[in-house]
């Protein structure tokens, strides 16, 4: 797989992460969690819910805006973060 493939891949599974559920940067990009945060970071897509992806302890990387975002779609949260056990999506092949 290339490497636009493996990009366009990471941005259809961030996509396909309901409001109210989060998916972890493994769970996007697979063996590969920091290849998820270069596609974030260098994507301008404003209907991107980039917000939906945390890191696999539940913690936020974007801080109180990310957990603004999140709160608005009512994902649960423990202390400062996510509860994953009820938020979690798996992911998907």
């Amino acid at each position: 797989m290339g490497r636009v493939e493996r990009e366009e891949r990471i941005l259809e599974r961030i996509r396909a992460t309901p409001p109210g559920f989060v998916r972890t940067y493994g769970d996007v990009s697979p063996g590969a969690p920091r290849v998820a945060g270069a596609v974030l970071s260098a994507c301008h897509d404003e209907s991107l819910p980039w917000h939906r992806i945390v890191r696999a302890d539940g913690t936020l990387a974007k801080g109180g805006r990310q957990r603004a975002l999140l709160d608005a779609e009512g994902v649960p949260f423990r202390g400062s973060r996510v509860d994953m056990r009820i938020a979690r999506v798996p992911d998907q092949p």
